[in-house]
């Protein structure tokens, strides 16, 4: 039974990777990008709604239903690594700076982006 309770306390102690995905359509090579707090959640999410037509952005959903699923990769544009200080848990900012410097070196590029 201890062995049980020690198993459950580590997986609430685990922190999910963090970082930013990138939705990129090669069709029309234009991308979505946001930050999460959990990486694979929002991949999962975001491939999930794009599917079932309930994506958030709309401009997005368009084209994804026009060019099918094919013309889509999701993938991590980088993770955020965690503060060694534990005591910070809101990573907030961090996140939205991240999104601010990948938004300008993926315009740099000369990729355009759905707009919100």
């Amino acid at each position: 039974m201890d062995r049980k309770k020690e198993l459950k306390e580590q997986y609430k102690q685990m922190k999910p990777p963090m970082g930013i995905i990138i939705i990129r359509c090669h069709a029309d090579n234009k991308c979505y990008i946001e930050v999460t707090p959990n990486l694979k959640g929002k991949m999962n999410s975001a491939t999930f709604q794009l599917k079932n037509g309930s994506h958030r952005n709309r401009e997005l959903q368009r084209a994804w239903q026009e060019h099918g699923e094919g013309a889509f990769t999701v993938e991590v544009l980088e993770n955020l690594e965690y503060d060694k200080d534990e005591t910070k848990t809101d990573y907030t900012e961090d996140l939205a700076l991240l999104k601010m410097i990948w938004e300008e070196k993926l315009a740099q590029a000369g990729m355009d982006f759905y707009k919100k």
